[in-house]
């Protein structure tokens, strides 16, 4: 019988020393390898060479779609036939790997899933609503340039007391947003794919409606939902018609589940007064609707840019693999999967 020990492919790299560590510690349970490819063609190729039979599990970075591209089509079924039965995915949005595909040539997934992710992504939103409803950005913008509050002074904002947030994907990140919005004496409202239980809904202090009534009602809309096939361009043309004209918008999701050039049109005929956003269709490119409009609030998808963030994320996504490794499942697979059978 052979005693040879799987092995682990990095894709991408893990930059905080707490995390390197981890990933250090797991050369007890397998071999760790990463590849010489550094683009698409070639991580393909060097896929279907051999260079990766044997492995058990690959540990990812986001940014690492740079050399492998999505993770779908050909690139899963060549993971699949060197031996990969696990993707540990370092990321809450999972939109660049096929689950179904995945699903279908037996590999599970996993996203990260740690409090901090939750926590730093809501601070985002958080910040990225108090600037649009304020009305903060037009004044920074003249403020820099010389010209105090701008000359004619930038029009007067709104407060966040009393007013509706609409929360779309009541998650761990929607969770906390709505803990700290009601901090701020917002009423929040909610809308899922699943109503939370009633004693959930009375502890946060959140209504759940339905998704017309979430535009309609709503001061402040918030994405807090993943990009997939059934949520991509759900906020469009008629959506913006369904919110109020004083509403803003939020988007710390993913950025294809807003129609930009939609949106650029209910800024400018005033269909929505403003919105934040910090996630765009085609990142890194935004749309030059979204960066002439002085009222937009902009981030470059900065929702979990800190130390302490990075560092448990890239942790968790380590203890998913240490997990596949030991015992044969993960620690936090995506939903897609929960009724997939353990490898």
């Amino acid at each position: 019988m052979s005693t040879s020990k799987p092995k682990v492919l990095l894709l991408g790299e893990i930059e905080h020393a707490p995390a390197q560590a981890a990933y250090n510690s797991l050369s007890s349970l397998a071999d760790l390898i990463t590849p010489k490819s550094t683009n698409p063609a070639d991580f393909l190729e060097e896929c279907r060479s051999g260079a990766f039979n044997g492995t058990k599990a690959v540990c990812r970075t986001f940014q690492s779609v740079s050399i492998t591209g999505r993770i779908e089509g050909e690139v899963v079924q060549a993971l699949a036939e060197a031996g990969v039965r696990f993707i540990a995915h370092n990321g809450a949005g999972y939109d660049q790997i096929d689950i179904p595909s995945c699903t279908t040539h037996s590999i599970h997934v996993s996203n990260t899933a740690p409090p901090a992710l939750s926590a730093a992504t809501a601070d985002t939103a958080l910040f990225l609503l108090l600037g649009a409803l304020r009305n903060f950005n037009p004044s920074l913008s003249s403020l820099r340039s010389g010209h105090w509050r701008g000359s004619p002074p930038t029009a007067l904002g709104h407060d966040p007391l009393g007013k509706t947030l609409g929360i779309l994907g009541m998650g761990g990140i929607g969770s906390n947003l709505a803990h700290k919005a009601k901090a701020l004496g917002m009423e929040v409202v909610y809308h899922n794919r699943r109503k939370l239980p009633d004693d959930e809904e009375k502890a946060a202090e959140v209504r759940y409606v339905d998704f017309d009534t979430l535009l309609g009602e709503s001061d402040v809309v918030s994405l807090n939902l993943p990009l997939n096939e059934n949520t991509k361009g759900m906020i469009g043309k008629k959506e913006f018609e369904k919110m109020k004209k004083e509403g803003v918008l939020v988007n710390t999701a993913r950025g294809g589940v807003v129609d930009e050039t939609a949106l650029v049109g209910a800024l400018n005929s005033g269909q929505i007064a403003s919105c934040g956003l910090d996630v765009y269709e085609d990142e890194p490119n935004i749309h030059p609707g979204l960066i002439d409009n002085p009222k937009v609030m902009l981030l470059p998808h900065m929702g979990t840019w800190t130390v302490e963030t990075q560092t448990e994320m890239e942790l968790w996504n380590i203890a998913n693999v240490r997990s596949a490794l030991e015992t044969g499942k993960l620690k936090s697979q995506v939903s897609e999967q929960k009724d997939m059978e353990d490898a």
